[in-house]
């Protein structure tokens, strides 16, 4: 079955630069991007992380200038585009990347003319829009289990590798989640998907690059995986290791304990296991965060204070 051809459109003046990989990530789910575009004006100040990664991740961009204070451009411009791939025949849907409630005509539109329409934007994006697209997904969903990584992981070491070549640990952290996503469907995973699904994402991937000279054996080398094979047919398994999960849960109920009633930061007790079990992932375990990973115990009940910080308490401190 020939997978479906997106057109990619993201308004640049609305949306952060710090999404676009989450972005790019979420859209190999739906098919392939055959059109990547990001308008906004790249002569302001404020974008010149857009203009870097315009330039790293193969993406057309789209030049617009504010010619009027309080008048975008960019929204009008993105909408004639989308109009003119429309009628291009060109592509089996769109993804449209924005905040705006602007684009909410836009993506009826579309959907009107038989389109799948991917809506991205913050949590801020109006329900209007949201409404109007087939799938609207939040970024800053995409973005907090990786954004809990780098907190986490903050004091780790890094080894010097070449900055053209994916680090290991973001292909695991991708083979984790189309695992955990097939196996909440009720499916096997094939090794020839996980290659498919890596190669839209980093389409420069190659496992050469890492020394190796199958997919097969690359994989089988992280620890986190196990292979096996069903009528010449390879699927990949999370390694399940139920010691170390308990381990780690009765290591932050210490944790939660000594730190008495005033409870003890999410952030801390991340860091904490980290140093304590550095090898320990809780998307290993079906969790995109730890946040869900320790709420999934029923030990603790986790707290937000208003300057967003998180804190943890042992539920059986509430009942006495």
């Amino acid at each position: 079955m020939e997978e479906k051809k997106y057109a990619v459109l993201i308004d640049g003046d609305n949306v952060s630069y710090k999404y676009l990989d989450s972005i790019l990530g979420e859209m190999t789910k739906y098919g392939i991007a055959t059109y990547k575009r990001i308008y906004c004006d790249f002569t302001s100040s404020r974008a010149a992380k857009w203009r870097e990664l315009v330039r790293d991740n193969g993406i057309q961009a789209m030049q617009q200038f504010e010619n009027t204070a309080g008048k975008n451009a960019t929204d009008s411009t993105l909408i004639i585009d989308a109009m003119d791939i429309l009628y291009s025949g060109n592509v089996d849907g769109f993804c449209i990347v924005s905040s705006d409630s602007d684009f909410t005509r836009l993506a009826v539109r579309l959907k009107e003319s038989g389109m799948d329409v991917i809506g991205m934007g913050e949590s801020k994006t109006p329900r209007s829009f949201r409404a109007a697209c087939t799938v609207f997904t939040d970024l800053e969903l995409l973005l907090e289990s990786e954004n809990e990584d780098d907190q986490i992981s903050r004091r780790r070491k890094k080894k010097a590798v070449k900055t053209s070549v994916v680090k290991v640990s973001k292909i695991e952290n991708v083979i984790i989640e189309i695992i955990n996503e097939n196996n909440n469907k009720g499916k096997k995973t094939e090794l020839g998907e996980i290659g498919s699904r890596i190669q839209k994402k980093y389409n420069d991937f190659d496992v050469r690059q890492y020394g190796y000279s199958s997919l097969s054996k690359f994989i089988d080398e992280i620890d986190s995986f196990v292979l096996s094979k069903e009528n010449h047919v390879v699927y990949v398994t999370l390694k399940e290791d139920s010691d170390t999960k308990n381990e780690v849960i009765a290591y932050a109920e210490r944790c939660v304990r000594n730190s008495g009633k005033k409870g003890i930061e999410l952030g801390v007790i991340g860091q904490k296991i980290h140093v304590m079990y550095p090898n320990f992932k809780v998307k290993e375990y079906g969790y995109s965060t730890l946040q869900k990973f320790i709420s999934g115990t029923n030990m603790f009940r986790i707290e937000s204070h208003e300057d967003n910080r998180k804190f943890v308490f042992l539920k059986e401190t509430d009942e006495n």
